[in-house]
């Protein structure tokens, strides 16, 4: 396998409105440089002064430079059969392809980023910036910010990793660039420019059918983690299908959730019916056993006709809330399923049960306990807001609940809560409430970290 390593230097941060001024291409066949290209362009644009500081190139330098055109076929036949590598390779790549799309040629390449290479083969680094981790793997760049030093710099350092540890690296390219079949309709491009925030993002398919609607945490993340996916047939045929994505930033995990829920029910996009036909997989029941004494157990949503006192995500999951919920409320591991034995629970030996589990408490007194801890699950009757991220440090989230009925979410200016709570309801798109959204908000609380509660 023979790899091209790039480093591109443009007048400006954007694909869509710069335009590259500087190229440099090392081909890499596992050992050494077998072939290098270099060259100033000339952008047909001006080069902004603080660019002209940053890398030295004036727009004298470039004025009798070939213009891209030109370059173009060089630049294919340099390519050809390779590996397209580069550091934050997003950016070049993602230049290439738009100076590429207005010549009208789809530039594609498999393509490593070098960035995300060097975090897998050689973790612990306090920065994987090019300055910083040359630096620290001792190798000198000559010419920073120029397209020839800063290609060489990244052609060393993959050097480096790639004969660190091979199998290592091979893992990361069998996982990273390969070998799934992706729509050859589908602008990788656009993925390399979506956001590493919380929001909701949809497929379409080639015949712009929405396919498929997700949230996420990290929506390009989640995206590329989608495109990798051949673990399942469904996955990958929905894979494969994928040819165009739209995203919509929402700042918080909840909002995000939220939307996701209500768009699936609007929408219905054929693979959410197929691989989500629940939200949440897991319920939890309370059940008396033979002595009377409530039981919270976990079960299949799809199984169950009863409604469940709250959803869960895994088994694990919902055994961990049974076991650390249960313990707050003094109930007994035994009578729970957490401590399988024909004798008193591991808690009762330790004095923190009151003996549910050999009959010493009254099933009426224990049963309350249940009770109570149920009722704390439940924002029943509560009139409160959410305060979360909004999708800018300048904005934040909000979502309102009122007498235990979620009414909707908004966004408001960060300094909002300087007005009285009342007030808020400005900020508020009114929103219908189900029993997934009930569930989710639900979840969200329990989870009970990054968000702010404001009663009223």
């Amino acid at each position: 396998m023979h790899y091209v390593i790039v480093d591109v230097e443009t007048t400006g941060g954007s694909p869509k409105q710069s335009k590259i001024t500087e190229i440099a291409m090392y081909k890499y066949d596992g050992s050494q440089i077998i072939d290098e290209l270099i060259s100033l362009i000339n952008p047909e644009q001006p080069i902004p002064e603080f660019i002209v500081r940053l890398t030295g190139i004036t727009n004298h330098m470039v004025a009798e430079a070939p213009k891209f055109y030109e370059l173009a076929k060089h630049i294919l036949s340099f390519c050809d059969g390779c590996v397209f590598v580069a550091h934050n390779v997003g950016f070049d790549y993602g230049m290439l392809r738009h100076e590429f799309r207005s010549l009208g040629y789809d530039f594609r390449y498999p393509h490593l980023c070098t960035v995300r290479a060097s975090r897998y083969v050689i973790p612990g680094h306090d920065s994987y910036s090019l300055g910083k981790l040359s630096n620290a793997l001792g190798i000198q760049i000559d010419g920073r910010h120029r397209a020839g030093g800063d290609a060489l710099a990244t052609t060393k350092i993959f050097d480096l990793i790639y004969h660190k540890d091979p199998n290592q690296l091979e893992s990361f390219i069998q996982h990273e660039i390969n070998p799934k079949k992706v729509n050859p309709k589908l602008d990788i491009a656009v993925v390399d420019e979506l956001p590493t925030k919380a929001g909701v993002y949809r497929f379409y398919d080639e015949f712009n059918h929405l396919i498929y609607i997700g949230k996420s945490k990290n929506i390009k993340k989640r995206v590329e983690q989608h495109l990798r996916n051949n673990a399942t047939n469904k996955g990958s045929i929905m894979m494969q299908e994928i040819a165009r994505i739209e995203h919509h930033t929402t700042g918080s995990e909840l909002i995000a959730m939220l939307l996701e829920s209500e768009l699936i029910k609007a929408l219905k996009p054929k693979f959410n019916r197929q691989l989500r036909k629940s939200i949440f997989t897991y319920g939890l029941y309370d059940e008396p056993n033979e002595q009377g004494y409530l039981s919270l157990t976990v079960g299949l949503t799809s199984k169950s006709s009863a409604a469940p006192l709250t959803y869960f995500n895994s088994r694990k999951e919902a055994h961990e809330f049974i076991k650390n919920r249960g313990d707050q409320f003094g109930l007994c591991q035994k009578i729970n399923g957490v401590y399988p034995t024909k004798d008193a629970c591991f808690q009762y030996t330790i004095k923190q049960c009151d003996g549910a589990c050999i009959g010493n408490e009254p099933a009426e007194i224990y049963n309350e306990k249940v009770n109570k801890l149920i009722r704390s699950m439940s924002y029943e009757e509560d009139t409160f807001y959410i305060i979360d991220k909004g999708r800018s440090k300048m904005e934040r989230s909000i979502i309102w609940i009122e007498r235990g009925t979620y009414r909707g979410h908004g966004y408001a200016p960060f300094h909002f809560n300087s007005a009285p709570p009342e007030q808020w309801k400005r900020f508020i798109e009114l929103k219908d409430e189900n029993r997934d959204i009930r569930s989710i908000i639900n979840l969200y609380l329990r989870k009970g970290e990054g968000f702010k509660l404001v009663r009223l």
